[in-house]
Parts: structure tokens; sequence; C-alpha cells
């Protein structure tokens, strides 16, 4: 698919996801991540697998295994606030990179809930970024 196509079948997803309080038939558990635009300063909006750490959420930028990150790992450089969509709740988090010891583990909890993980990291030379969105704590 080109990025039109997966501009169209992302805003499909999140359609349904959210018509259907986070269920999108044929998808296993899915988190909606809204960024900032790292160049349009826009807000955007992408489907990811859901990987729960306690009360945060880990984001995998991994873009199917393909030689280059995913657009929204430069938003979550460039803008690190965001908004999490879980089908029950929406929350404000933080996105932090995690590096070293803490990428490792977090990406291993990541292939623990959704395998395709592990087979992207070996599709492609560049490691797989790993980001910890940390829940903000409420006003």
């Amino acid at each position: 698919m080109n990025e039109h196509e997966w501009a169209a079948y992302n805003r499909q997803v999140i359609e349904e996801f959210r018509t259907h309080g986070g269920e999108v038939q044929g998808w296993a558990p899915l988190i909606l991540l809204t960024t900032t635009g790292a160049r349009s300063s826009q807000p955007r909006t992408y489907p990811l697998m859901a990987v729960p750490d306690g009360d945060h959420y880990i984001a995998v930028a991994s873009k199917g295994g393909a030689p280059e990150n995913p657009q929204w790992y430069y938003n979550l450089l460039a803008y690190p606030d965001v908004t999490v969509e879980t089908g029950k709740e929406t929350f404000q988090a933080t996105a932090r990179l995690l590096t070293g010891k803490q990428r490792e583990e977090a990406f291993a909890r990541a292939v623990a809930v959704f395998a395709p993980y592990g087979e992207y990291q070996k599709k492609t030379t560049r490691e797989i970024p790993v980001f910890l969105l940390e829940r903000q704590a409420s006003t």
C-alpha cells in the first residue's frame, strides 16, 4: 500500500475503533495515539497495538519491519505530549523514547503481546524504536 492508501485504511480503523468502543473486527486490541505533526503542527491519529505497561502503554515504531521509522516516530520526538484512547478511556500522556535495558525489556513485553514485532525486528537493520507513553497526572 502507498501512503495515501494507508491513510485511508487507518481512517477506517480509527472510525470503527471509536464507533465500537475500542473494538476493531479482525484486530488484536488497539489504542489510538494522537500526536502533533512534526512539520504540520496538526493533530495526527494512528492506530497502534495495545501494549499495556501498568498504567502506561508501550508504543513500538515497527512500521512492519520497514527500513524507515513511521511518521509518528518523528512526531513524538518533536512533540512528546500525546493523547491515548483505549476504547474505555482517553488520557493525556508524555512519550519517552526508551534506550538500553529499558528498551530491551519494553520490546520483550511488546513481543509477548504481539509476536510479529519480533519478526519485524528481524526484517530490518534498524533498531525498532520503543516509546513509553506515560500517563500524565490528572489536574
